[in-house]
This record gives structure tokens, C-alpha cells and sequence, in this order.
């Protein structure tokens, strides 16, 4: 029996909007899920009794067609990469900034609440330490640059309008299955692991003492469950405007301290790499030592924190390959 509670994915077939589903179902079964990927990156057709229609966000009209009814949004297709958004810079400005406006102006038409996922990169380098959600906004790439455009439209479509949590995460690792598929991405962590499972070595873009926030997939899969929670209830209560959270963990390691984890980790179960210290291709890029994030708005007002770190995550991975 349905809940009458109706919630639409963007990005689902991508590497957090599918866990996301999947959490959905597990958590709210009763809950109707409506999703929807271009398939740019992602490639999963089915998630449990879910069909992810082929819809792109760039086409308004298919847009609200396909999301017509939904009571809430995670907004999660994007290109996300500072890598991908530099080589595609008017791919990128259509997908993350048209896009995202067309998702934000479907919600203040629907009175729909949004979720959407800002980044770290949003701060270039932090101001102070731990960072908090309201400090300034200094994009260093591409990728920032969009984010923060995209973040101020949803700030200004939400006023008086809906309710929208902007979810400021951090850097993501860590992977999942779906239908006996594994789901993954390049990011640094799984970088590491994928070559110190080929035998190649793990490459560090230099100094190698930048630090970065590491939080497992699955951990911010569950950030989106409990924010569609908070935000049922804030529908119910006819409550609107932008409200922004932290999603992090506890483990700011530095990249060369997670590359030598990997190193030890991968030796004891029998994959011999080395780390080498590379040159940082990257022309903006946060270098701090350092990279403390306060979550403390996000778990009293949540009830959600990180379960995973970084060492089970390597262990789990290296002990199962």
C-alpha cells in the first residue's frame, strides 16, 4: 500500500542516485520512486522493482513529464568531476547550471521539496577549520564554479516557495552492487584501490600532504533518506526556503597517507604496488594540510552520521577482490 509519499531521482543510474534508490526501498517501501538518467556515465537499467526512464535534465518538458506528482526531489545528475567539467566546459554549464535551474523551477511549480548535492570544492581553500556551511564560497575549477551557480538559483527558486536542502558533501570513495553489478567511481580512494589491484603504481599528484574529507558512498546514500524524512515532515508543515548541511566524516587523511594504507593493506593480501609523487596536473585545486568539517547541524537536526572509515572500506575491498 502506498505511503502517498512520491519521490523523484535525477542521476539515477549514477553512483549515489542508485544507492540512494536502493535505500529508499530498503528503508520505505512503501514510497513510490520515480527516476530518471540520461545515462551519460550511468549505466544501470533497473534498481530492485525500479526502471530508471532515459530522461535528460536539459529538456524541460521531459523533465516535468517524467517527475509530474513528486512530492520531493534528489537532484543528483550532474557532472561531477573537476576533470570531466574542465575538458567539457559547456556540457558541464548546461547540465549542472541549466539543468539544475530547469529541476528548481519544476519544484516552485510543484511545490516540490529538492535535495540537491553541493561540494567541498564550493570553498576552494576554507577560510577556517572545522568548515562550516556558511562560509564563504571561492571556486578554484570549472566544476566549483557551477556548483555555486547552481546552488544560488535553488537558494533563490526555494524562497517562500519550497523547502530545498543543499547538501555540501565531501569527497566521496567506497562502492556497492546493484543486480550483481558493481557500481564504483574514479574517485581518489577507489583510484588507489584500482591500482593497487592491477599491480600498477599508486600515482599522488604532489606535495601529497593535501588533506580531503573522505565519506563512504553508502553513508551518503543514507544522508538523503534521513533529508527526505526531515523534509516530508516540512512539507507537511508548509515550510519553504533553502537549509544547508554538511554531509562528512571524521577521516581528513591526507592523500599520501591513504595511498600507503593501500600500499599495506593490498601488500597483505598479496598485490605489490609502490607510491609515486606525480606532478599535480590540476590548476586549481585546494591544497590545505588539513580538512575538519562541523556536522553537528546535520546530526542534531538529521539524526544522521558516517558509519563507514576509510581503513574497513580498503580492508573490505582488498580481502573480497
Amino acid at each position: 500500500m502506498s505511503s502517498g509519499f512520491t519521490v523523484g531521482v535525477t542521476g539515477a543510474a549514477g553512483y549515489i542516485g542508485a544507492r540512494v534508490i536502493q535505500e529508499l526501498q530498503t528503508a520505505h517501501p512503501d514510497w513510490e520512486i520515480l527516476a530518471i538518467d540520461n545515462f551519460y556515465q550511468g549505466t544501470v537499467r533497473e534498481i530492485g522493482d525500479v526502471t530508471v526512464e532515459h530522461v535528460d535534465i536539459r529538456d524541460r518538458q521531459h523533465l516535468a513529464e517524467s517527475l509530474r506528482g513528486a512530492d520531493a526531489i534528489c537532484h543528483l545528475a550532474a557532472m561531477s568531476g573537476v576533470d570531466d567539467c574542465d575538458e567539457n566546459p559547456e556540457l558541464s554549464y548546461e547540465v549542472n547550471v541549466v539543468g539544475t535551474n530547469n529541476v528548481a523551477w519544476l519544484c516552485k511549480k510543484q511545490d516540490t521539496g529538492l535535495i540537491f548535492p553541493a561540494s567541498m570544492a564550493i570553498f576552494g581553500d576554507p577560510e577556517s577549520f572545522p568548515i562550516t556551511v556558511d562560509q564563504s564560497r571561492e571556486a578554484l575549477n570549472w566544476y566549483a564554479r557551477t556548483k555555486i551557480v547552481g546552488e544560488a538559483a535553488i537558494e533563490q527558486f526555494a524562497a517562500d516557495s519550497f523547502p530545498a536542502f543543499i547538501f555540501v558533501k565531501s569527497n566521496l570513495y567506497g562502492n556497492y552492487t546493484v543486480n550483481d553489478t558493481t557500481i564504483s567511481k574514479g574517485t581518489v580512494i577507489n583510484y588507489f584501490l584500482s591500482r593497487a589491484e592491477s599491480g600498477d603504481p599508486i600515482t599522488v599528484y604532489e606535495p601529497g600532504t593535501q588533506s580531503r574529507n573522505f565519506v563512504h558512498v553508502i553513508d551518503v546514500a543514507r544522508s538523503y533518506v534521513r533529508g527526505l524524512e526531515r523534509m516530508r515532515e516540512q512539507l507537511r508543515a508548509d515550510e519553504t526556503g533553502p537549509t544547508h548541511y554538511n554531509i562528512a566524516s571524521d577521516s581528513d587523511l591526507s592523500v599520501q597517507t591513504v595511498a600507503e594504507q593501500v600500499q599495506t593493506v593490498a601488500a597483505e593480501h598479496g598485490f605489490e604496488t609502490t607510491v609515486e609523487l606525480v606532478e599535480n596536473p590540476r590548476s586549481g585545486e585546494t591544497m590545505v594540510e588539513q580538512f575538519g568539517v562541523d556536522t553537528s547541524k546535520t546530526h542534531a537536526e538529521l539524526g544522521w552520521e558516517s558509519t563507514w572509515s576509510v581503513e574497513e572500506a580498503i580492508e573490505q575491498q582488498l580481502s573480497t577482490d
